[in-house]
């Protein structure tokens, strides 16, 4: 058979559109296939398990190796032998985490490349994002490959993709190395793991009644085979002789199915047919913002303490009420891809893959509440809705006497800081004078190591720090311009909510943030659904009064 001793390494491979790339492999028989993610192994599922992929596993004709990225030598060793690779490894687009992205996707990428030009791999095929023209401000119509990358990106995934992607298509040419980027567009299809199960999540959490933003917004998916099909259709470009592999190398391409449609309208076709109503309730995307970039600080202060990634941030609110559309004509005359499924079949096949998530199939009611999944359903959770008595009374204990002591007595904050520091080191002197063992009770020592900062998280908030002030920077840039209306009204809305919180004492701030931290959670989670009624019903009442006063507007402008 054709190809047998030829193989081929898919990075990223435990991933959703990597698997679908292994198995065409595996099918039209042209490589033996490397698969190299981070974990220790792939966990296949039953269907996986008696499919394609298990029985190549089992047979030697696919092969895993746990490789970090950030590893150069296992970076090396993974590309030992192999012809082309396909690299499609990447974090997860929603976690907005500078240090994280720049590790894979820019670092990552470098060492792949530099692996490729050093074991003399012939080709590489880079699976890169449509956001890397995407500010998360203006819409795309039709977007061709000619828009350039913006001066801000709509978050730290698009940028550093920008910049592995930039490396990329620098790197053609290098020692005989042949590379091309594809830029598939919103991927769904069987085997997804966040699509899906998260929109099904929302319905039945009753969150997915509503609309981001006024709805038209046009959006181009990508049906997973075609961008499997695709990334097999580089790959045979850059094989090829002449002027077809000089025209396909060094390029990026958009990859669409070529069937437009407006995103709602999309969710609501999996959502129906699924079993579930379709969203109707309409929210503007100016009133979600504000509420997503607190969810977004509130993340950042409590992720140390193991609460989960939100899925309401500010990049997902401009990526689901913008418009986002591309022409992958360049994709079919340089690389001869056109889309094997259609939309509508993509759907079909899509929907019939989830039948354990259909309406009508019963859900066990044990699943986290609503309260707990807003909070990261981890340690923060546990604690404020207090799951964990004991260590909710000691924290509240440790705020009560920080309070009483710091705060109520009215000191400066010279003198509050000093008896913190104090306090602290008579503790720290006490305890470390404790036996191991008191009446039967094992005392456990603070370690050294708990008060070392290490190499990594320094960079890491050093890298933030600058990160903060760059984008600081951008506004005040944005704002000299004077053209950015939308900007410059977030930053008075923004100092005028600080001046309105400043007039506001430390010390009823500090009582109502805590009360309202160890209540308000509580109290949702005991009365959730009486809770979301009242919210959904004043909604709705907002937005029948938009439209008669708006009908009024029209009417009267009409008789004028």
């Amino acid at each position: 058979m054709a190809g047998e001793e030829r193989w081929c390494m898919v990075t990223g491979g435990r991933g959703f559109a990597a698997r679908h790339l292994v198995v065409m492999l595996i099918k039209y028989e042209m490589f033996k296939v490397r698969i190299a993610d981070l974990g220790p192994n792939i966990i296949l599922d039953p269907e996986e398990e008696k499919g394609v992929l298990g029985e190549a596993l089992r047979s030697g004709r696919a092969q895993y190796v746990s490789t970090d990225l950030r590893n150069k030598s296992q970076v090396l060793k993974a590309c030992e032998g192999v012809e082309v690779v396909f690299h499609m490894a990447a974090p997860d687009s929603s976690i907005n985490n500078h240090q994280l992205h720049h590790s894979v996707n820019v670092q990552g990428t470098k060492n792949i490349l530099d692996a490729c030009i050093e074991l003399k791999v012939k080709r590489l095929v880079y699976t890169s994002s449509p956001s890397v023209v995407f500010d998360g401000v203006h819409g795309i119509f039709n977007g061709d490959e000619s828009l350039p990358y913006p001066a801000k990106s709509n978050d730290s995934y698009s940028a550093t993709k920008a910049e592995g992607e930039t490396l990329v298509i620098k790197s053609n040419g290098l020692k005989g190395l042949l590379t091309c980027c594809i830029r598939p567009s919103s991927i769904f299809g069987p085997g997804d793991k966040l699509l899906v199960p998260s929109l099904v999540a929302a319905a039945r959490a009753g969150k997915s009644k509503f609309i981001v933003g006024d709805g038209n917004n046009m959006y181009d998916f990508t049906y997973v085979e075609n961008v499997a099909h695709a990334h097999i259709c580089a790959e045979r470009a850059l094989a090829s002789e002449g002027t077809v592999r000089e025209r396909a190398a060094g390029q990026a391409y958009f990859i669409t199915n070529a069937e437009p449609i407006k995103f709602w309208e999309f969710m609501s076709l999996i959502l129906e047919g699924l079993g579930y109503e379709r969203p109707k309730i309409k929210i503007p995307a100016a009133v979600m913002m504000p509420i997503a970039h607190i969810v977004e600080l509130i993340y950042k202060l409590l992720a140390p303490y193991g609460m989960k990634v939100p899925q309401f941030t500010p990049s997902r609110i401009r990526l689901l009420s913008c418009s986002r559309t591309f022409d992958c004509s360049k994709a079919n005359d340089r690389l001869g891809y056109t889309p094997i499924v259609s939309l509508k079949e993509g759907l079909r096949r899509t929907i019939e893959s989830y039948p354990h998530l259909r309406a009508d199939v019963p859900t066990a009611n044990d699943g986290p509440s609503k309260a707990a999944i807003l909070l990261g359903n981890g340690k923060v959770a546990d604690m404020l809705l207090w799951r964990n008595k004991k260590q909710t009374l000691t924290v509240l204990l440790i705020l009560a006497a920080f309070f009483f002591n710091f705060i109520a007595t009215g000191y400066t904050i010279i003198t509050a800081v000093s008896k913190l520091l104090l306090a602290a080191s008579i503790f720290l002197f006490i305890h470390a004078k404790l036996p191991e063992k008191i009446l039967g009770y094992k005392i456990e020592k603070i370690q050294e190591s708990k008060f070392h900062i290490s190499e990594d998280k320094s960079h890491q908030v050093a890298m933030s720090v600058a990160s903060g002030w760059n984008s600081a920077m951008v506004c005040l840039k944005s704002l000299c311009k004077g053209s950015d209306w939308i900007l410059f009204l977030k930053v008075v809305l923004s100092l005028l909510a600080l001046s309105i919180l400043g007039a506001v004492s430390f010390r009823n701030m500090f009582v109502m943030g805590v009360s309202i931290a160890f209540l308000a959670f509580v109290v949702y989670e005991k009365k959730e659904e009486e809770i979301d009624k009242l919210i959904l019903k004043i909604i709705s009442l907002g937005c029948k009064s938009k439209s008669c006063n708006s009908g009024k507007t029209s009417d009267s402008k009409k008789l004028q």
